[in-house]
């Protein structure tokens, strides 16, 4: 599995946001100065932030964007299927139920399952608040 550009930027703009919370509604120039990320293509993933229920929008003078939930509440899981769509490794488990006519007799469905399971788990595990305390604190650092 590859998590794209589009994957990539949005969950810096949304970690962009979260850092900025206080200040309101926050303009795509801002993240895009601030994140180093062309203006244009954050303007391409919004609507798919939009869509997933990800971001609050508001036009005009002092509009901009801001989270639509905690930061606490937004996994790394929800942003990413959002801009890349699921995470499955194989076809077969993009649906459920798996409807793969040959899932009753694959004798290596368990690889895949487990493998999904395993990204899934870790992906939904993370927040935005975590990336914010993990360099807050300078513990660590997540590259996104």
């Amino acid at each position: 599995m590859k998590i794209s550009t589009k994957g990539r930027y949005a969950l810096r703009m949304l970690y962009d946001l979260a850092l900025h919370q206080e200040e309101g509604f926050v303009s795509l120039k801002d993240i895009a100065e601030r994140q180093n990320i062309s203006k244009k293509y954050l303007e391409q993933i919004v609507p798919l932030l939009n869509r997933s229920g990800l971001l609050k929008t508001n036009r005009g003078n002092h509009g901009g964007y801001m989270l639509s939930q905690k930061p606490s509440e937004c996994s790394v899981g929800a942003v990413l299927r959002a801009t890349e769509g699921s995470l499955a490794p194989v076809a077969c488990l993009e649906f459920e139920p798996n409807e793969c006519p040959r899932a009753s007799e694959c004798s290596t469905l368990f690889v895949w399952e487990g493998l999904y399971a395993a990204v899934t788990d870790y992906l939904n595990g993370i927040t935005l608040q975590d990336i914010i305390d993990k360099n807050v604190s300078g513990s660590g650092d997540y590259c996104i």
